[in-house]
């Protein structure tokens, strides 16, 4: 979360606007046109319903204000502009308040089908839609009221439970087993890849499970959890998370599903 960045943060002017050039805005439509057309029988209602709620389309980078406007007027959450790569420290805080981090820049074209890093397109595209919704939004709230309040010592198995839900989650429905995760969401190789490619594992979500599962950022997921309700994630929050990661510690990780990163 902290290493160096290729891109550098767009700054508002003093209304709070920022400016993207005609192929920022080229780019944010291309990426979104691909993904809305994949995700149309592939992700949750409730995501689909979330991007019409933000208005986002394809005409241009959406405006923070108008983003944060639209959420405060929903669920009361809201979004704040930051550098790529913030602490992680600071990124919880920033949870704790209700305010999603948003990267402000938007990807090169050399990097259309996949960035490492986050940038605009993931996090508005990616995890604004889910916002409007009152059970996900509190749950994001409230964990990162208890990433704060636990502290350092229990960060990154904090974020694991992030990880396997509000980056790659999997939600099960009426109409079958659809994508909300962010990481999905905004990503054409890992949502073909969490809807239907052979091999993968979906397992019912299982906070101690979770908590014991590593992951890699630079690959498509071989695992993916799955939850009933986004109400289930406001009763998986409540959990005593401090006891159950010094279980997890004590007990100690799975073995990877995946090769190990060449150095």
């Amino acid at each position: 979360m902290t290493k160096e960045s290729s891109y550098t943060a767009k700054l508002p002017e003093p209304d709070g606007t920022y400016h993207y050039t005609p192929e920022e805005d080229a780019i944010w439509g291309e990426l979104y046109q691909r993904q809305m057309k994949l995700l149309a029988d592939k992700a949750c209602d409730e995501y689909l319903e979330g991007a019409k709620t933000l208005d986002l389309g394809p005409d241009h980078v959406p405006q923070l204000k108008d983003v944060n406007r639209r959420l405060a007027e929903t669920t009361g959450f809201g979004v704040e502009g930051v550098p790529a790569l913030i602490p992680p420290s600071r990124f919880y805080e920033l949870l704790s308040q209700g305010k999603f981090p948003l990267a402000t820049f938007i990807r090169r074209r050399e990097h259309i089908d996949y960035i490492e890093e986050p940038d605009i397109f993931h996090e508005v595209f990616g995890h604004c839609p889910l916002l409007t919704n009152q059970s996900y939004a509190n749950f994001v709230r409230r964990f990162g009221e208890k990433a704060v309040s636990l502290g350092k010592g229990y960060s990154w198995h904090m974020f694991r439970i992030f990880w396997f839900t509000v980056e790659f989650g999997l939600i099960n429905t009426s109409k079958g087993r659809r994508c909300y995760g962010a990481g999905i969401v905004s990503s054409p190789n890992e949502t073909r890849n969490a809807m239907g490619t052979p091999g993968v594992e979906f397992r019912p979500f299982d906070l101690m499970t979770v908590l014991r599962t590593p992951y890699r950022i630079d690959i498509v997921q071989p695992i993916y959890y799955v939850i009933d309700s986004f109400a289930q994630l406001e009763t998986i929050i409540e959990e005593d998370i401090a006891a159950r990661i010094t279980e997890a510690k004590a007990l100690g990780d799975f073995a990877p599903t995946y090769e190990a990163k060449a150095s």
